[in-house]
Formats: C-alpha cells, sequence, structure tokens
C-alpha cells in the first residue's frame, strides 16, 4: 500500500483523541490536521522563537500526549497509540 493510501485509510481512535479532534473515526492525515486546529485554536504551541516547537497540553490534550511541554516531532509518536484499528 502506497504512503499516501495510509493516510488516507480511516481508523477508530480512542475517546481522548476523539474529545480533541471530535470525531471517533478518522484518517491518520486527517489526525494530525485535527491536532493541530486544536492546539492552534486553544494557544498550546509555544510563541517564542525557540519555542515553537514545543506544545504545552492543556487537560484534554494531556490525556492523549501526556502533560509534560513535548517538541512536536515527538507528538506523532504519543498520538499514534490512540489511533487503533481501521474503520
Amino acid at each position: 500500500m502506497a504512503r499516501g493510501d495510509m493516510l488516507k485509510k480511516k481508523h477508530h481512535v480512542t475517546q481522548e483523541l476523539a474529545d480533541v479532534i471530535g470525531k471517533v473515526k478518522a484518517s491518520r492525515g486527517d489526525v494530525t490536521k485535527d491536532v493541530w486546529k486544536y492546539i492552534k485554536k486553544h494557544g498550546l504551541q509555544g510563541c517564542k522563537d525557540g519555542d515553537r516547537r514545543t506544545i504545552y497540553p492543556d487537560e484534554c490534550l494531556a490525556r492523549v500526549i501526556g502533560k509534560k511541554p513535548i517538541n512536536m516531532m515527538k507528538m506523532t509518536g504519543k498520538i499514534s497509540s490512540h489511533i487503533l484499528e481501521e474503520a
């Protein structure tokens, strides 16, 4: 299966992730877009130039990625554990 197809395939997500993205089924690509929408909407990204890669989770997002601030590159790995089986 091509990488692009993998990003489009729908998967069930955990309730914790569903609370963040507003969906119980989503493709990996949509999960990534929706998590970033949530981060930007709630102002959870660092605001200084050197800090822009750091995400400061609120209570809802912390149930998915943990309570500690996290580098955005490591966030994807945490989110992946909340993407379950094919829909």
